[in-house]
């Protein structure tokens, strides 16, 4: 399996402007590049102010005309799963079908308390099992019937249907285990392999290797196994350690080359991105 490649955006700092992630995403475009993914974050963890990832996203497909759109990943946790479902659905009409939906918990502690809500763990995870269920039936724009813990939907139907049928992809983010079980029942795997600077990497190409293995399993189990499945590792050419050649060899057919502010200013990364894909 060939490896594509997409700039994966923290929208943080100087990326927190929209404009200037559409400036990337254009750069991206006539450089070569297959993609764009862009985290979901209100940057509070990081003492800075983030863009909206929907909002933003829009304005890529406005910009561009061949760049699959990845979200990387929603915070399902902490957003409503009818108001994904709607956002979503535009995206992909809007976009002409180059959405790629990664869902996971979302992590970033501060995200969650600073309004009230809780980051315990296991509510974070069936908060988000709960809302993938919704999203992935309002997408396919099958009527709701659903009362769970945390969430309830009383027999609507959500519009618009997306352009992708029966929906656009779902890549499920996660490292542990029981990650690993959820992402397999779904259409791909986005593998977080850096540290929080942007720079240390968290995941070897073995251990994405090991999480490959375990899909592979867990979807032979469910009937899944002859289903194309996508495996994205988010990684940077710029530290030390293996690169994409490595994590391709163990299993990922995309790379998500990181850029944040910690990389520099918008005038450098547009040059790491005019350089093209790390082929």
């Amino acid at each position: 399996m060939s490896l594509h490649y997409a700039i994966d955006i923290a929208p943080l700092g100087s990326l927190a402007d929209p404009r200037a992630i559409t400036r990337l995403a254009r750069a991206a475009e006539a450089s070569g590049w297959d993609g764009i993914s862009m985290w979901d974050s209100l940057g509070l963890s990081m003492g800075s102010v983030a863009a909206d990832l929907f909002v933003t996203l829009a304005a890529v497909a406005a910009e561009t005309e061949r760049l699959k759109l990845i979200t990387s990943i929603v915070a399902v946790a902490r957003r409503r799963p009818q108001l994904v479902v709607q956002a979503a659905a535009s995206l992909d009409l809007v976009s002409e079908g180059r959405l790629v939906l990664g869902l996971g918990a979302g992590e970033d502690q501060p995200d969650f308390e600073a309004f009230g809500e809780s980051h315990d763990r296991a509510t974070r995870i069936a908060r988000m099992d709960e809302g993938i269920g919704i999203i992935d039936a309002g997408l396919r724009g099958q009527p709701l019937h659903y009362e769970g813990e945390h969430l309830t939907a009383t027999g609507v139907t959500l519009g618009p249907r997306p352009l992708q049928q029966p929906r656009p992809p779902i890549w499920f983010g996660a490292l542990r285990p029981g990650g690993l079980r959820r992402a397999a029942r779904w259409d791909g795997w986005i593998a977080v392999a850096l540290g929080e600077d942007g720079t240390s990497t968290i995941l070897t190409p073995d251990g994405l290797g090991e999480g490959a293995a375990r899909i592979r399993t867990e979807r032979g189990s469910n009937g899944l196994a002859e289903q194309p499945y996508d495996i994205a590792v988010l990684g940077s050419t710029a530290a030390d350690g293996p690169g994409p050649d490595q994590y391709a060899a163990a299993g990922a057919s995309w790379w998500l080359e990181s850029l944040s502010p910690m990389r520099g200013s918008v005038d450098a990364l547009e040059a790491i991105v005019h350089a093209g894909p790390p082929r």
